[in-house]
């Protein structure tokens, strides 16, 4: 269904393409504005309630508005979805509840007529159980070929009954599952990460590393400009399976039982070469979380990864002197090894910043994740303004979630009934999970249709495949939904999405934002510029300053500044609490 077929509906603007030199450079991923769609969640085409690729293609024409350089999708492949689509059984196939492979190339396409490139995700440390090489290993039985390409072992004890290492899972919990052979007699365990339905594979095995270079080059050669690579520095386990000490200053670097495996990076090599083998060299992006700031840089050495997310600066409370130690410790890292840092706020695994940001502790952390943790929603929206202006002004590569740019709160009362993330029953019903930052996007103001979640029933469109009215989105939405909507935002200059839509625009155009260097200033740069409090954050990029004030009082601003883009209010001289600016300077001495 393409988007003029909805009249009325904000995917319905139409568009020029972007002009060719927008992705003319090589480097096009060292600055690129990456907009992340979950597909369940984005758009519904059909009706059925879960968002699909149909969905994604007709509003390609708002996410060009918005002024993206690239999408990054999480998986599109068939899937039981046990983990939200990260437990893949055919890489080579979508998932028949978001389209077919032929409307997956069509959707490559059609976005880079727009000039915006595609990234896909790639689950490299496990498989789903329903995937044809596990199912092979199950039949095959203890000791067969099939089984070699996993991490089947026999457990201890003298009847096999106890788990082989007491690794604790990413999700809570064991990391080991028995099987059993025909008659239901107990027999090896299998090892998984994350779900039981996740069984991790074995990197030692040639199979696998064969396979999964043949994966990159199937969707590169279909014109995906990139892979995002899930859980990036778990894939390499030691064989003889020792239990992690319980004081990690007892883990030598790179010697983790399960993580950040100094083996790891010729597996990335291998990756960048076939990378590299393309004549628009494609990019490899990688989701390590570790706090160690050199170890994280090594996946970016000239070889191997161009970009890896900046977790560090995305869980970071909303604190000057925590977030210019933040700022500090990423560029730092990434100048070693000459790499363009990443500037992310949120994902589909973490609270949204509105709802993160209004409450009394302001990091992200998966154990702390509570229901019932109060917020105030106007506090964290101001303050998820001006992140977005401080993010947007950094020197690298800004990441973006679906429904970030309309500012949507973190759904926190969805029923229980309703909740469908592992790491939820996992900590049995302790922690929320991550569906509250999943909830269908509200895209018009209509209830009726799913808030133009469901493309499905609306004037001009198709109708849904039963006939019928759309179906109910596969997850709630709330009765406050619509007031977030995109068409309702996109007729407001003083909106979230207005807001986004002028920073990537001043961001592309302004020369200081896309090439200039970095520098913090203070009262001896910029006289009348007080960050000496440090809950002021001032930094020049080329021309431009952006100044973010996250203290308790309002604070000056040179007189001879001009305004660019405010996060709040027209700043008069005076910048607010929890608000951010981009300046631009009457110097002639800019780095």
């Amino acid at each position: 269904m393409s988007p003029s077929t909805v009249p009325g509906h904000p995917a319905a603007t139409a568009v020029a393409p972007r002009a060719p030199e927008a992705q003319a450079t090589q480097a096009w991923w060292r600055g690129a504005v990456i907009y992340q769609v979950y597909p369940r969640s984005f758009a519904d085409g059909n009706g059925d309630g879960t968002g699909d690729l149909a969905g994604v293609r007709a509003h390609l024409p708002y996410l060009h508005e918005l002024g993206v350089d690239a999408i990054w999708f999480t998986p599109w492949y068939v899937s039981p979805l046990a983990d939200g689509g990260y437990d893949v059984a055919d890489y080579r196939a979508i998932d028949p509840a978001f389209g077919t492979l032929e409307e997956a190339e069509a959707l490559i396409a059609e976005a880079a007529s727009l000039g915006i490139r595609t990234i896909v995700d790639v689950v490299p440390n496990h498989v789903s159980d329903q995937h044809v090489w596990f199912q092979e290993a199950l039949a095959a039985g203890p000791g067969s070929p099939e089984r070699e390409r996993f991490w089947f072992h026999p457990g201890k004890g003298a009847d096999g009954a106890e788990i082989p290492t007491r690794w604790v899972s990413s999700f809570q919990g064991s990391t080991w599952t028995r099987t059993t052979d025909a008659d239901g007699t107990p027999e090896e365990w299998y090892l998984h990460l994350f779900t039981p339905e996740q069984p991790d594979v074995n990197w030692t095995h040639p199979d696998v590393r064969r396979e999964h270079e043949d994966i990159l080059r199937f969707w590169f050669d279909r014109g995906v400009a990139g892979i995002r690579i899930d859980s990036a520095a778990l894939l390499v386990k030691d064989a003889e399976l020792p239990e992690v000490p319980a004081d990690p200053a007892d883990i030598a670097p790179g010697e983790h039982p399960f993580m950040d495996r100094d083996e790891l990076h010729e597996v990335y090599r291998s990756w960048r070469r076939v990378a590299d083998s393309y004549d628009e060299p494609r990019v490899l992006v990688g989701e390590i979380w570790l706090p160690d700031a050199k170890r994280f840089a090594d996946y970016l050495r000239p070889d191997e990864m161009h970009t890896a997310f900046n977790f560090l600066f995305m869980s970071c409370p909303w604190d000057g002197p925590a977030m210019r130690a933040s700022i500090d410790t990423t560029l730092e890292a990434h100048a070693l090894v000459g790499a363009p840092a990443t500037w992310v706020l949120s994902n589909h695994d973490v609270t949204r910043p509105v709802t993160r940001y209004g409450r009394d502790d302001t990091s992200f952390a998966f154990e702390a994740k509570r229901f019932g943790t109060p917020t105030d929603l106007a506090l964290g929206t101001r303050r998820a303004r001006a992140a977005a202006l401080l993010t947007a002004a950094l020197p690298g590569c800004l990441y973006l979630y679906q429904g970030d740019e309309l500012g949507l709160p973190e759904v926190e009362d969805l029923p229980r009934h309703a909740i469908q993330d592992p790491m939820h029953f996992r900590s049995e019903g302790v922690d929320p999970g991550r569906d509250g930052c999943r909830v269908p996007l509200p895209w018009t103001a209509d209830a009726a249709t799913s808030y133009g979640f469901s493309l499905a029933g609306q004037p001009g469109a198709d109708s849904s495949e039963d006939g019928g009215a759309p179906a109910a989105s596969w997850l709630p939405q709330p009765a406050w939904w619509g007031s977030y909507a995109a068409d309702v935002e996109a007729q407001d200059p003083a909106s979230m999405l207005h807001l986004y839509r002028r920073a990537i625009a001043l961001r592309r155009a302004e020369d200081g934002l896309r090439e200039g260097g970095f520098t913090w200033l203070g009262r001896s740069e910029v006289p009348g510029l007080d960050t000496t409090s440090g809950s002021v954050l001032a930094f020049a990029r080329g021309d431009v300053a952006c100044v973010v004030n996250l203290g308790r009082d309002a604070v000056a601003l040179p007189e001879d500044a001009e305004v660019l883009l405010s996060s709040g209010d027209d700043p008069a001289g005076a910048l607010a609490p929890d608000t951010a600016v981009w300046l631009r300077l009457a110097r002639t001495d800019q780095p």
